[in-house]
């Protein structure tokens, strides 16, 4: 493998080996510590225009499979491990992460002091763009000072037209910020009549549909950069049916109900984070992937209360509307990696749509 550097926009210059694609990429470095999963992980829309760091050492020993893709086209700017893992083909048609991401022209670095790493990016208390180089000299830093990462991420990553995943069940329309397949997957597990809408569409062409309820699915980048009409159409949709927002659509129905918003110092990636549920007291675990977060003191009580809350820094995890069948979380319930203990709330999605109707 040929020599390959990961350079940060602060000066810190990391050495190791190129796999993958031979490609010059620029993008935000974020860490991840979920323990397995990578598959999910590089192919999840929320990690559009970033390049992801791995905690764990070794990455790479299974193979690709072809049912849990999050996104066909991953949009992620590049990987990199301590570690890639040796990887014995067991059958003609399974894929390495190594050629896979040279067939996705995706950048991959290894031999990475990945725990040196990591602990720049804490120090640093801010997002910190990097660029994957062959030589990292004057004119690569150069380079990478002069880039300029889109903030309409939305825009990048969603669907421009309309499409159906029909059923039998229910009829749900799910607004896609960036939506993994894991939220459909569990929706078909539930045969909901799904139709996915672009970010763009209108109050009017979502009920025009005559759903049973509406999801708002998760998303890449900053909730406060997604067009105002956003905010409008969530503020009509969640008074006419049931509402569900997941990660960037939690932020978003959190924003059209008075909530504010702000960034993370240092993003949160990963599986396994506690979360307790206020009315119980239960304690669940579930997959985060998130750069910002809700203000607690900003949340209007009388329109709104908090049902789940992160352990490790009692950040807000989850919302439901007091007077409409409307709630979120900022997790992924629907795991994918990982755990998936939470996917009981889409049950509680199916129960809210079908009293709708009573």
């Amino acid at each position: 493998m040929a020599e390959r550097y990961l350079i940060l926009e602060d000066g810190t210059v990391f050495s190791g080996e190129g796999f993958g694609a031979p490609a010059v990429t620029f993008g935000e470095v974020v860490f991840n510590t979920a323990m397995a999963g990578y598959q999910e992980i590089i192919t999840n829309p929320v990690y559009f225009n970033q390049i992801v760091v791995f905690a764990q050492p070794n990455v790479g020993n299974l193979p690709l499979h072809r049912n849990i893709y999050e996104t066909i086209t991953p949009p992620i700017k590049g990987v990199v491990v301590r570690d890639l893992a040796a990887f014995n083909r067991q059958g003609p048609r399974q894929v390495s992460l190594d050629q896979y991401l040279l067939q996705m022209n995706i950048p991959g670095v290894t031999n990475i002091d990945t725990r040196a790493l990591i602990h720049r990016l804490n120090a640093a208390g801010r997002p910190l763009r990097g660029s994957i180089v062959p030589v990292a000299d004057d004119h690569a830093f150069d380079q990478l000072h002069a880039t300029v990462l889109t903030n309409q991420q939305v825009a990048q990553v969603a669907t421009p037209k309309p499409f159906p995943n029909p059923d039998v069940g229910q009829t749900v329309v799910v607004i896609d910020f960036g939506l993994k397949n894991g939220i459909l997957r569990e929706l078909s597990r539930r045969k909901c009549n799904v139709t996915v809408l672009s970010f763009s569409a209108s109050a009017e062409e979502i009920l025009r549909l005559d759903p049973d309820g509406v999801v708002l699915s998760s998303g890449p980048g900053n909730p406060q950069n997604v067009r105002s009409s956003v905010l409008t159409m969530i503020q009509t949709v969640q008074k006419r049916v049931p509402l569900f927002g997941i990660g960037l659509g939690h932020e978003l129905f959190a924003l059209a109900n008075g909530a504010k918003i702000r960034r993370l110092p240092v993003e949160h990636h990963g599986q396994n984070h506690p979360i307790k549920e206020i009315i119980t007291d239960q304690i669940v675990y579930a997959s985060q992937a998130e750069g910002f977060l809700v203000e607690r003191d900003s949340v209007d009580r009388q329109a709104l209360y908090v049902t789940y809350v992160d352990l490790l820094d009692n950040s807000v995890q989850g919302l439901r509307h007091r007077q409409y069948p409307a709630f979120s979380v900022q997790f992924f319930p629907d795991g994918a990696p990982g755990p998936d203990e939470t996917n009981a709330l889409f049950d509680e999605f199916m129960e809210m749509m079908k009293e709708e109707h009573l």
